[in-house]
């Protein structure tokens, strides 16, 4: 076995761990809207139910290091994953919606610490030659465990109710690969912070897409599930749909990167942004059958999942070796968690006050803003672009230490072999 393929098998039990961990992140995400919604919330409540997820998680990246730093990984790992289970069976045992909010929002702590504590992990294991290919596994990971559990809201309506202890078990299988792990566990590094003003004079397009990236994110998984069961009424293509656009967004990564490598990434920026604004309106305009919707969702997804890697890119390219891209990207991060946390609350808000077209309405206008912007930026010279890393939808504030571009040998090979 070579030393390459040794790494891999070494931290195959994390992979495991993500991909149960995932699957149940997906399921569950879906189906709050859903429960809610059949159980008589408004939508905008919803909105803001959802919301308290992603305002766990921007909280979780600033303070869960020091749990995960005084208890060690795989303490904190337990504890984090024993939170989120309480909390899923809480969700089946009581339903009111105060009570939910602060669920959702544990749950969202609880979640974001385990990315922090898996990717970290990940991170002591990648040398400089494996980062590439440990991300891109991490990432085709996340992409299809995520999809898989789209699928599983297909689940006998008879037993919907026990979807929330489904999760659960998902979460808890996810603890068994840690808890048997041989890997040694990682030191985590204290982290700077950036101010947005400072950050957004420095890479501006950086800054905009990754929060309208966010913004698109969160509104696909928390109120356009809402949108897709106003209009047809039926879970099974609710999960078909996030599916196909789930599968749109892993199949795009590799040729929208590579086109962005060539063409500049501001151009592809553009090209997403116009992209989800022709698609948004064509789901206005049009009362698509069951297949269209298919077909549409997969569009969506190659449109909005590249958005915030094409941003991260925008910004390796910008940055010059003086500033520190690792922190910079987290500041990046950041900026898509509060899109994603604001996407349900003015979503939420539109659905109840005006019609459900308003969705699309924000992502038509999201879009064509974030076309337009991009277009009026400069251009990057070919000589000071980096190269284009997939990087998974949700991920922690470790991911860019994992990022290969932090190593320009690597760099340099990717470029002379696109040549």
């Amino acid at each position: 076995m070579s030393k390459k393929n040794s790494v891999i098998f070494a931290i195959s039990s994390l992979f495991f761990s993500i991909s149960f961990l995932s699957i149940g992140y997906g399921m569950i995400m879906t189906f709050v809207g859903i429960f809610l919604k059949e159980n008589g919330s408004t939508d905008m409540v919803i909105g803001i139910i959802n919301a308290a997820f992603f305002l766990g998680a921007m909280a979780s990246s600033i303070f869960s290091q020091k749990i995960i730093s005084s208890v060690g990984h795989i303490r904190s790992f337990v504890t984090f994953a024993s939170l989120m289970v309480i909390t899923f069976l809480l969700h089946a045992l009581f339903l009111n919606e105060f009570f939910w909010t602060i669920l959702r929002f544990v749950s969202g702590f609880a979640y974001y610490g385990l990315l922090i504590i898996l990717e970290s992990w990940l991170n002591e294991k990648s040398t400089n030659e494996q980062r590439g290919q440990i991300l891109a596994i991490y990432t085709t990971i996340f992409y299809l465990a995520t999809a898989l559990g789209q699928l599983l809201l297909n689940i006998n309506e008879d037993f919907k109710h026990m979807i929330f202890s489904i999760g659960a078990i998902l979460v808890l299988f996810s603890v068994i690969f840690i808890a048997m792990t041989k890997i040694k566990e990682p030191v985590l590094q204290p982290f700077e912070r950036y101010s947005f003003p400072k950050l957004y004079n420095i890479v501006p397009l950086s800054v905009t897409g990754s929060f309208i990236g966010g913004f698109l994110i969160g509104g696909f998984f928390t109120m356009i599930p809402l949108y897709i069961l106003n209009t047809f009424d039926s879970k099974e293509v609710l999960s078909f749909f996030m599916t196909f656009t789930l599968i749109g967004g892993l199949l795009s990564q590799w040729p929208i990167g590579k086109l962005s490598d060539m063409y500049g990434r501001r151009k592809l920026i553009a090209f997403t942004g116009f992209s989800t604004a022709c698609i948004s309106i064509l789901f206005i305009i049009l009362s698509p059958s069951e297949t269209l919707l298919y077909v549409l969702g997969l569009l969506l997804g190659v449109s909005i999942f590249c958005i915030y890697p094409l941003s991260l890119s925008r910004a390796n390219d910008v940055i010059d070796e003086n500033k520190d891209i690792v922190e910079i990207s987290r500041a990046l991060l950041f900026a898509y968690g509060t899109g994603s946390f604001l996407a349900p609350i003015i979503i939420g808000i539109g659905f109840s006050y005006l019609n459900q077209n308003i969705l699309f309405i924000i992502f038509t206008v999201l879009g064509i803003y974030l076309a337009f912007y991009s277009l009026s930026k400069k251009r990057i010279a070919d000589d000071d672009m980096s190269v284009f890393v997939n990087v998974p939808l949700t991920s922690s504030s470790v991911i860019p230490e994992i990022d290969p571009r932090q190593d320009q040998e690597w760099v340099d090979e990717q470029q002379t072999n696109n040549i």
